[in-house]
């Protein structure tokens, strides 16, 4: 049996303003590892009915004291249970004042207020601010706050918290710092560290001439390595004021590197705590990505200083209200920084790797929820990134100029409240006239909207006829889908891939943009001189799945010079797939193409990379029904051993004429050269070096029934006797001659795609050089678990018993149960189940002390329902055993139900 039983849900439409406001709040820690007193003091105002008691929520807390208006209040005048304290019959008026106690040090599930490396920290979003004292946390409830902190001097120079610093002193053996933050705020925008920590400043002038201080807070010694950070910052700061006209509004902004966070980052009112993997770097510890990830997230919790904390959320259904603004903000500013085609192609890979598998599984839910269980649940990529995409959408359909209309009107509306999703499509209706209540459609349907389009071309008037149809599948507790608006922004080619201009509204263009907002709909286009090839959907102007009706001929006119380069990418992925997933799909024009790419002159090394790269194994999973993991697998190992024998001489030759850089720059353009020798090296190791290496890398040893390594094999780490072949020889010089973090793991990556006694050196070799890295140490770890080879398993369950690891640490948790779940489909999904009970293992463990982490790995096995047998079986039995568990969390209560259900 499992479990059935799950606590009630909390409702979109049972959401009611709160009876009482708390327009100011003041508190005091006397901050202690085990028993940190807190005394918070609140001044109260009723806002709803005249007998609404006083409900404040809060959990792990030990009610010291409890006064109203200074006289303390009789264990019998209130109500105490744990996750609420309820006092009925209070003033309209009043103070409050409350003290707890807390234990930090014991706080494992890293929510509230905990200890990192030795350092006092909080993460309040959604629900850890009733962790540290009792407060109605909602995000509608914003007050202002003052903050007192007392700590020893000795451990803990450092005493940090929102807003700006207004006094500090020392008493004894102790000092204490009060900060203030003059701007109301929910509880969730609660921040605090204290501890020894360097720090890296600067300082920023802003459009009207005021002065911001900058601080970075790192480990002792690692301030060198936040200057990348604090580049990204002043330029995000710009940013905003010239593309918003967002100015910063305190005198001071700080952040703050903390190892042990089970988030990225948070945007904390004028304090972001940041986990220390996306803050710091430095050419020899951080990889071309991390510098990526670094500047977007930097920016991304800087541009929550408007969107989300002067305007912040009503409710949590709202979520996306902040997070997918705010996540279309910081995908416009790296557009900005490092080419708008190459970062549209990453947001989309994103998108299509993380949300559209959601929105095809058990586990959809709308970008605006209706109903949640944990709110922790549903930062999800359906809020983030489909969120974003909305935003995109309207900012495609109104323009840039009304676009910054709307913003503003938003921004300077609701600047200091709790908004909605209505008040933010209000703002554009209020700059245009227009109804823009069907938007809202795509906030509260869950699922991909499939986009479907055939073309007649009429020679003799010179008219191509379109007809275009929509429809959205069905997704749990939603079987019927409402037809949503759809930008789709559309060109022509020639037959040899050549731009066609087209009459449409009365104007001679070369590209159009139509809105379907029908299920079904007919777009003319006159003076089309030839029958053309239809390039649909550019800059991915929706987030849709779009079958067209063409011959292969058409897409590879656009692979080979479709001016949309998200469109000639589009075309060449698109090929891949059907070729990937046809038993008999051959390679050869699918090089000359690629080849024609590499060669080309015109085409930024970051765009041929990504050209270069085929669809990942979860990619060609979404289009297979049912999915044959192995059968994929293999199909995909030997298309690319023939596309790299084709392109061996191309290959070899263009990654000679890009010899390893001997200083390092985290510029795009230097990024982009990197990107472009390991994409090369990386299709060199795939090709076959003689005919029986061929076929072996075509049979895959294995085959489509295994990928397993037979039981008392020894593990296949070593075979010094063999020489190396030419391609372990380029992948170990890679490694070995690599100067900078980016080479060095492109190099260790490939070596593991080839195995062998050079991959296994190397990887001691990395150890030995980076073992006092913890950030280092983690890609060590990830490169291992997300290894296709069949002793991974055997590895991975050696790792988790590797002194170096560590569950209670998420980084180190994930760098191997997530590397291998998610980036290791072959053997996650080998036919034995193994792989699935290992990681039912592993979100069991780590549920007992972190049930916000380990539920995100559930998502491993959504969608179970759509593979072939025996994984169906296996993974249903996985939930089950899951769900049947004693003491299972709520959150992964959740997860794994809806996942059941299927």
């Amino acid at each position: 049996m499992y479990r059935t039983d799950i606590a009630r849900p909390i409702r979109l439409t049972d959401y009611r303003a709160p009876d009482f406001v708390i327009p100011e709040t003041r508190l005091a820690f006397d901050l202690h590892p085990t028993q940190t007193q807190v005394k918070a003091t609140y001044r109260i105002e009723r806002r709803g009915a005249a007998d609404a008691p006083l409900v404040l929520l809060g959990e792990r807390l030990i009610l010291k004291t409890l006064r109203l208006d200074g006289v303390e209040v009789a264990p019998e005048a209130y109500a105490l249970t744990p996750e609420c304290l309820t006092l009925s019959g209070v003033p309209d008026r009043f103070t409050l004042e409350i003290d707890v106690e807390i234990n930090p040090q014991d706080n494992k599930m890293l929510e509230g207020l905990y200890m990192s490396s030795g350092r006092y920290c909080t993460q309040c979003e959604a629900e850890g601010f009733r962790k540290i004292v009792y407060f109605p946390d909602r995000p509608d409830v914003l007050s202002k706050y003052t903050v007192r902190l007392r700590a020893p001097k000795a451990g803990f120079p450092r005493l940090l918290s929102n807003g700006n610093l207004i006094d500090s002193g020392e008493e004894g053996a102790f000092h204490y710092a009060v900060w203030e933050d003059p701007f109301p705020k929910p509880a969730y925008l609660f921040a605090l560290v204290a501890g020894e920590l360097d720090v890296l400043e600067d300082r920023f002038v802003t459009m009207s001439g005021r002065t911001v201080d900058l601080k970075i807070f790192v480990d002792p010694g690692m301030s060198a390595r936040a200057a990348y950070a604090m580049d990204a910052l002043k330029r995000s700061m710009r940013w905003d004021e010239e593309t918003y006209g967002r100015e910063y509004d305190l005198d001071l902004f700080m952040i703050v590197a903390v190892r042990d966070f089970n988030f990225g980052a948070m945007e904390n009112k004028g304090l972001n705590i940041f986990n220390a993997s996306l803050l710091l770097a430095d050419a020899q510890t951080a990889t071309d990505l991390d510098y990526e990830r670094i500047e977007s997230v930097v920016a991304h919790e800087y541009f929550h200083n408007w969107s989300g904390n002067r305007v912040t959320c009503r409710d949590w259904f709202q979520l996306c209200l902040k997070e997918g603004l705010t996540v279309f903000r910081d995908q416009s500013f790296s557009g900005d920084q490092r080419g708008h085609a190459v970062q549209r192609i990453k947001d989309v890979k994103m998108l299509r790797a993380r949300q559209f598998p959601e929105d095809a599984g058990p586990l959809a839910h709308p970008v605006r929820p209706a109903t949640y269980l944990k709110i922790d649940n549903f930062y999800t990529a359906t809020i983030y990134e489909k969120g974003a995409e909305i935003v995109g959408m309207l900012k495609t359909v109104v323009g840039a100029e009304t676009y910054r209309r709307a913003l503003d009107h938003y921004f300077e509306t609701h600047d200091g409240t709790a908004a909605t999703l209505e008040d933010f499509l209000s703002s554009f209706e209020a700059v245009t006239g227009q109804d823009f209540s069907p938007w809202l459609k795509w906030y509260v349907q869950a699922g991909t909207p499939v986009l479907s389009l055939s073309a007649t071309y009429d020679g003799d008037t010179q008219r191509l006829t379109l007809t275009v149809s929509q429809m959205t599948p069905p997704t749990p507790a939603q079987a019927h889908k409402a037809p949503v608006p759809i930008p789709v922004r559309l060109g022509l080619l020639s037959g040899a891939g050549a731009p066609l201009s087209f009459r449409f509204a009365g104007e001679t263009v070369p590209e159009a943009l139509f809105v379907l907002t029908e299920a079904r709909a007919q777009w003319v286009l006159e003076d089309v001189t030839e029958a053309p090839v239809i390039s649909a959907l550019r800059g991915f102007s929706a987030p849709v799945k779009l079958t067209l009706t063409e011959p292969e001929a058409h897409r590879f006119a656009r692979f080979r010079g479709d001016p949309d380069p998200f469109n000639r990418w589009e075309a060449a992925q698109s090929l891949a797939k059907a070729l990937i997933l046809d038993p008999h799909g051959a390679a050869a024009d699918y090089a000359e193409a690629l080849r024609a790419t590499l060669t080309d002159p015109t085409l930024d090394a970051a765009f041929k990379a990504l050209m270069t790269g085929l669809p990942t194994e979860m990619d060609l999973a979404q289009s297979l029904t049912p999915v044959d993991p192995a059968f994929i697998h293999t199909r995909r190992k030997a298309f690319k051993a023939e596309l790299a024998a084709a392109l061996k001489t191309d290959a070899e030759a263009l990654y000679a004429a890009l010899p390893a850089e001997t200083t390092f720059s985290p510029d795009a353009a230097s990024a982009g050269r990197r990107a472009l020798r390991n994409a090369l090296l990386d299709l060199i190791v795939a090709a076959p070096d003689s005919d029986a290496d061929r076929s072996e890398a075509t049979s895959d040893q294995a085959g489509a029934q295994a990928v397993r390594r037979p039981e008392g094999e020894a593990p296949l780490e070593r075979d010094a006797a063999k020489p190396l072949s030419a391609k372990q020889k380029i992948a170990k010089a890679h490694y070995h001659d690599a100067r900078n973090m980016t080479d060095m793991m492109a190099g260790l990556s490939a070596l593991s795609q080839i195995h062998g006694a050079a991959y296994q050196d190397a990887l001691e070799d990395f150890y030995a050089r980076f073992k006092s890295e913890p950030l280092v140490l983690d890609k060590w770890f990830a490169v291992q678990a997300a290894c296709p080879h069949p002793e991974t398993l055997s590895r991975v369950r050696r790792l988790i018993t590797h002194p170096d690891f560590d569950r209670k640490v998420p980084n180190r948790w994930r760098a191997v149960a997530q590397a291998f779940a998610a980036n290791n489909p072959a053997i996650f999904h080998d036919a034995s189940g193994e792989g699935y009970a290992f990681i039912a293992e592993e979100i069991l463990s780590v549920d007992r002390f972190n049930p916000m982490t380990a539920a995100r790995l559930i998502e491993a096995f959504g969608g179970f329902k759509r593979y072939a047998e025996p994984h169906r079986g296996l993974m249903q039995a996985v939930l089950e055993r899951i769900l049947g568990t004693e003491g299972l969390s709520k959150n992964v209560a959740e997860l794994a139900g809806k996942a059941l259900a299927g």
